[in-house]
């Protein structure tokens, strides 16, 4: 299974309403401290992030993803919405 399959399916317990994953891993090839994960950008919308700051926006995603830091995912970019905001 890719990564951003594995993502896309761990992600799926906010019930996203719009889901993009993008490797960016290709434009940090070799930057100092990447121990070899990846940077990816997440775009996601979600009725779970209504009401949310984007602090609490991200923690909900970030706990979906806590076990693949930092050795699969180095580096992870996060735009959550409300369903409303798109």
């Amino acid at each position: 299974m890719q990564l951003t399959d594995l993502i896309q399916q761990r992600l799926q317990v906010l019930q996203p309403l719009d889901l993009s994953i993008q490797d960016d891993s290709a434009l940090h090839a070799g930057h100092a401290g990447n121990q070899g994960g990846g940077h990816f950008s997440i775009s996601i919308s979600s009725a779970h992030f209504s009401g949310q700051s984007q602090i609490i926006r991200h923690r909900l995603v970030y706990a979906q993803l806590a076990d693949l830091m930092p050795n699969k995912i180095h580096a992870l970019s996060i735009k959550a919405l409300a369903p409303h905001e798109l």
